[in-house]
C-alpha cells in the first residue's frame, strides 16, 4: 500500500497548518508588526481547500507530499491575501472573517493592505525558491498559480465584482466574474499538483474540466450559504451579498435551482475523477465535503 493511501485529509490539513504556523515565527525587526498581521490572518483557521486540492492531486502521481508543502503554503498565502483585501472598507467592508475580526479591524487599514501585499509577495518568493535548480515542470506549475492570482485571474474577477455593486449584470458577466475571482485559484491548485506530479496531457485536460466545475460549484454553494447560513457558523457576515446589492447565482436562478445546479456540478466532478487512473477517493471525499459544507 502506497503512503498516499495511508494519509488522511485531516493529516494533510494539519501538516499544512503546522507549516504555515511556523513560517512567520521569529521573523521581523522594525517591521515585525507586519509579520504579526500576516500571521493573524494566515493562522485564523480556514478549510485549506486550495492547498488540499493541490496536495491530493499531486499525490495521485507522487508519494513525497512533504516535499511540496511549501507550494501548498504559498497557495494558501495567495488565498488569504485576497481575503484580507476583499474585507477592506474600500471593497466589501466586512468586519468578520473565519469567526474573528477582519485584519483591518485589528491592525488598521494601512497595515492590512500591506499585509495582503506581503502575503502575495511571500508566496512568489516561496515559489521562486522552490524552482531554483529544478526544471521546466516546476516553473510551469508556479506560472499557472501566479497567473491565477493576476489580472486575468483573481484580480480581474475582483474588479468586476466591485464594478457590479448596485448594478444588475448579465449572466455571462456573472460567470466570468466568479470563474476568475473564485474559480481561477481552485483550478490552478488542481492543475499545479497534476503538472508537478507528471500527469498525462489527457489527464490534465480532464482535471482542467474538473477544476472549472468544482470552482463553479464552490461559488454557487457560497451564494447559497450567504442566504441560508448563519453568521455564527459561517464565520463571516451572512446575507452580505444582499446588503451590497450584488447580482449572484441566487438572484439569477433562485435558491432551489442553485441547489440543483450545485448537486449536478458535483456529480460531473465525480464522473471526471472516475476517469483518472490513480486513487481519487480522497479527492471525491473533498468534493462531496464542499457540496455539504455549512461554511
Amino acid at each position: 500500500m502506497g503512503i498516499e493511501n495511508q494519509i488522511t485529509v485531516e493529516t494533510l490539513r494539519s501538516e499544512i497548518d503546522n507549516w504555515l504556523g511556523k513560517y512567520f515565527e521569529e521573523k521581523g525587526s522594525y517591521n515585525k508588526k507586519l509579520y504579526e498581521s500576516m500571521a493573524y490572518s494566515i493562522n485564523a483557521g480556514g478549510k485549506r481547500i486550495r492547498p488540499l486540492l493541490f496536495m491530493l492531486t499531486y499525490m495521485l502521481y507522487k508519494e513525497d507530499y512533504r516535499e511540496v508543502l511549501p507550494i501548498s503554503g504559498a497557495i494558501e498565502m495567495i488565498h488569504t491575501y485576497s481575503l484580507i483585501h476583499d474585507d477592506l472598507p474600500c471593497m466589501d467592508n466586512d468586519d468578520l472573517r473565519r469567526g474573528r475580526p477582519t485584519n483591518h479591524k485589528v491592525f488598521g487599514d494601512a497595515i492590512a493592505v500591506l499585509s495582503g501585499d506581503g502575503l502575495l509577495n511571500e508566496a512568489m518568493n516561496i515559489m521562486f525558491m522552490y524552482c531554483l535548480d529544478k526544471g521546466r515542470r516546476e516553473i510551469d506549475m508556479c506560472r499557472i498559480i501566479s497567473e491565477s492570482a493576476g489580472v486575468e485571474g483573481m484580480i480581474g474577477g475582483q474588479v468586476v465584482d466591485i464594478l457590479s455593486e448596485n448594478t444588475k449584470i448579465s449572466v455571462d458577466q456573472l460567470y466570468y466574474m466568479h470563474s476568475k475571482k473564485t474559480g481561477a485559484l481552485i483550478k490552478a491548485s488542481i492543475l499545479a499538483g497534476a503538472i508537478l506530479g507528471g500527469a498525462s496531457k489527457r489527464e490534465l485536460k480532464d482535471l482542467d474540466y474538473f477544476g472549472q466545475k468544482l470552482g463553479l460549484a464552490f461559488q454557487i454553494k457560497d451564494d447559497i450559504l450567504d442566504i441560508v447560513g448563519e453568521t455564527e457558523i459561517l464565520g463571516k457576515k451572512a446575507k452580505s451579498d444582499i446588503d451590497n446589492n450584488k447580482t449572484t447565482f441566487i438572484t439569477v436562478y433562485g435558491l432551489n435551482k442553485c441547489i440543483e445546479m450545485c448537486n449536478s456540478l458535483t456529480g460531473e466532478c465525480l464522473e471526471v475523477l472516475d476517469k483518472l487512473s490513480g486513487d481519487t477517493v480522497k479527492l471525491k471525499d473533498l468534493t462531496l465535503f464542499l457540496l455539504n459544507r455549512e461554511k
